[in-house]
């Protein structure tokens, strides 16, 4: 196995991708990169006024994740990335577009910026992708608790779902692991957990090999 694997972590809001990094990254002897949420400027207005705050967000999100990668790409050891700056662009700013909670305007500058940007950028050895229904991912989002996600819409993280599925199904210029979490609890299925380890390792095997 390559002894510094890049892992992206991808996965729709309320999935458990920063659970399942910490953990994976702590199995594996991972240095760990988390998404920014907690200190993000935007992500409450955003929630409340998505016409308003959409561009703005992105643009946040897309800077940082773009620092990120350029952390990653030059890293000594080896890294795992909570969310991969591929998702905003066709998932997330796409679907803002397509409610047209982001101006055709908005979107077009933010599509070259992002292509401009990730030009540079080498890809990650390994995608995980972590999918569960819009209602697991619903009712993990109310477990949870986080103030700014109460106004998240049952419709917004369905269309996110669909815009995932099609992605993946889509795109052939990833390595990608596909792990469905509606009936899997990190926390109680060890066992569980470590053969999808097992899994993430041996795909890692195949690649470098």
């Amino acid at each position: 196995m390559n002894n510094k694997p890049f892992i992206g972590i991808a996965g729709n809001i309320g999935v458990g991708k920063t659970t399942f990094t910490k953990l994976l990254s702590e199995k594996m002897n991972l240095i760990p990169y988390y998404e920014s949420v907690d200190d993000n400027p935007y992500l409450s207005d955003f929630y409340g006024d998505m016409e308003r705050w959409s561009f703005n967000l992105q643009i946040y999100f897309l800077q940082h994740r773009f620092r990120h990668h350029i952390e990653l790409m030059n890293s000594e050891v080896g890294v795992i990335q909570d969310r991969t700056i591929y998702e905003d662009v066709s998932i997330f700013a796409y679907n803002l577009y397509q409610m047209k909670t982001m101006s055709k305007r908005d979107w077009e500058t933010y599509k070259t910026l992002f292509d401009n940007m990730t030009q540079f950028l080498k890809k990650p050895d390994l995608i995980i992708y972590l999918k569960a229904s819009t209602d697991t991912l619903i009712n993990r989002i109310k477990n949870r608790n986080r103030g700014y996600e109460k106004d998240i819409s049952e419709d917004y993280l369905h269309r996110l779902n669909i815009y995932y599925k099609k992605w993946f199904s889509q795109s052939n210029d990833f390595n990608v692991l596909e792990i469905n979490t509606n009936n899997f609890n990190i926390f109680n299925d060890a066992d569980k957990f470590d053969k999808m380890c097992n899994d993430i390792k041996n795909k890692l095997n195949k690649l470098s090999s």
